[in-house]
């Protein structure tokens, strides 16, 4: 199901967004009642993230409106991607983009937790990396490079050598100490990650290299699908999936309350 700005979305709507990919959005895991965890910090990503691409501020009633009207006649957990982007863009003249519109996308959740992943390291650096942006070919690519490489997904370093975020997910460790580090680099400022932060103060940022990653007492990635997912295998090397932090991270994250549309 999709609908753009509350009606429904035809092939020429899309076929800007599928020909730029110059536009952002959001995804927000919904629960069984409706409910939204971090739904606030979602808003508050779109107006932002607006700004920067087209200059433009979003209406978040606006946005809870469309979001509700799409969830009507959505059974049980889902996931709904609301995409801003102006469906006029032109390659040649995207300073014109400025009248973005909303399309609104839901698909099935699937259950929590999820089993542990695997990770490749690619050197790979997203383009305005604070942004969450529609132009996914370089994190899709390196995902598929992974893949075919029999892993999972790509866990990426930048040029000085440090680990940055995966594919479409923010990765957190776990040191010896028992502390949560997140790496210190460009990274999509997630909002699982922001209320994993919230609900625990035992947790610091610091640059991580490959070698110390792989070193880490445990791993996991972070995003509204997933919640916390352990990480396996970093590269060749295996990394522990039991740790009793990693349990209290996600009960901390399933135990935040969902906020009402």
């Amino acid at each position: 199901m999709a609908k753009l700005s509350d009606q429904p979305v035809t092939a020429d709507d899309l076929m800007p967004l599928a020909l730029t990919s110059y536009g952002h959005f959001t995804s927000m895991r919904v629960d069984g009642e409706g409910r939204i965890r971090g739904l606030s910090l979602h808003l508050d990503r779109l107006s932002r993230d607006s700004q920067e691409v087209f200059g433009t501020a979003v209406d978040p009633g606006r946005v809870r409106a469309l979001v509700a009207a799409a969830l009507a006649d959505q059974p049980g957990p889902c996931v709904v991607r609301v995409t801003n982007y102006d469906p006029a863009v032109n390659l040649g003249r995207p300073a014109d983009a400025t009248r973005p519109e909303l399309l609104v996308t839901v698909r099935p959740a699937g259950q929590l937790p999820p089993p542990p992943l695997t990770a490749m390291t690619v050197p790979y650096e997203r383009d305005l990396p604070l942004v969450k942006h529609a132009g996914l070919f370089g994190a899709l690519h390196a995902r598929r490079a992974a893949q075919l490489a029999g892993f999972d997904d790509a866990l990426f370093v930048g040029r000085d050598g440090l680990v940055s975020e995966g594919g479409t997910w923010n990765v957190g460790f776990i040191d010896t100490d028992g502390t949560v580090v997140w790496p210190q680099a460009p990274v999509l400022p997630g909002v699982t990650m922001a209320l994993l932060q919230e609900q625990r103060a035992d947790w610091k940022t610091a640059p991580v290299t490959v070698d110390e990653a792989k070193g880490m007492a445990a791993a996991f990635a972070t995003n509204t699908s997933i919640g916390v997912r352990a990480v396996a295998a970093i590269d060749d090397h295996p990394i522990p999936v039991e740790h009793p932090l990693l349990t209290e991270l996600r009960d901390a994250y399933l135990s935040v309350p969902g906020e009402e549309l």
